[in-house]
């Protein structure tokens, strides 16, 4: 397979995903699509991966945007699509963990934005990159959710996707220590399946929940709902 068979293209950019275990799926386009980027300058992805959050991010804002992976192939193919991509000079791609870059730096952010690995105890591949994108042995809710407290500036808000259950157990922990859910979005599939994913935005102070239901596909597979077009629009070729 040829890499340019391994290239996602969207409107403004494309993908490259030769490197990266896990490619380009619905989760982080619909991450990128829903967080809200005005009035925010400087915004972190966690968990960066091929790049795609982070290069959404700068196209929808005016924000510098740091892009930060543990895994070293995860970074060597962010920084190839950073770098071809038209706002390169607003993306800088660090390799790190989150925890030893919350403990480290003291620069706050107005957003952050992660497609986090979610499960736990699960069977593993033996390729370790889709393991640590994957799994959370390494990146425990808790430790996203301490980090994003540091890391917030007052007004600032932490965006992501998770599947209903790991959603659930990761709003417990959000409200234990006192991060509150301000935005949500259901996602299913079709109208009458049951609930796939939860979008979901915290904040360092309560405010009234904004709640509401994204269906993905009318009953006809691929036949999309006007509101996931309406979404996604500025980025996918197909809308």
């Amino acid at each position: 397979m040829t890499d340019d068979k391994l290239k996602f293209k969207f409107k403004q950019f494309q993908i490259s995903q030769s490197k990266y275990v896990m490619k380009v799926g619905t989760d982080a386009v619909l991450l990128g699509a829903w967080v809200q980027t005005e009035n925010a300058t400087s915004i972190l992805d966690v968990g960066t991966g091929t790049g795609v959050i982070a290069i959404m991010m700068a196209q929808k804002s005016i924000a510098n945007i740091v892009a930060l992976d543990i895994d070293s192939i995860s970074v060597e193919q962010c920084k190839e699509n950073v770098n071809n991509c038209p706002w390169s000079n607003r993306i800088t791609v660090i390799h790190n963990s989150f925890q030893n870059f919350a403990s480290t730096h003291n620069t706050r952010f107005d957003l952050i934005v992660s497609n986090p690995p979610y499960f736990e105890r699960a069977y593993k591949s033996i390729e370790e990159s889709r393991n640590q994108a994957r799994h959370n042995d390494q990146f425990p809710f808790e430790d996203l959710i301490i980090g994003a407290k540091k890391l917030l500036n007052d007004s600032g808000r932490l965006c992501l996707i998770l599947p209903t259950k790991e959603s659930i157990k990761f709003r417990n922990l959000a409200s234990l220590n006192n991060l509150y859910l301000t935005r949500i979005t259901h996602i299913k599939t079709t109208l009458y399946k049951e609930e796939k994913r939860q979008l979901l935005q915290f904040e360092l102070q309560s405010k009234s929940l904004l709640e509401d239901t994204l269906v993905i596909e009318q009953e006809e597979r691929h036949c999309y709902s006007s509101e996931y077009k309406e979404l996604t629009k500025e980025f996918y070729l197909l809308f």
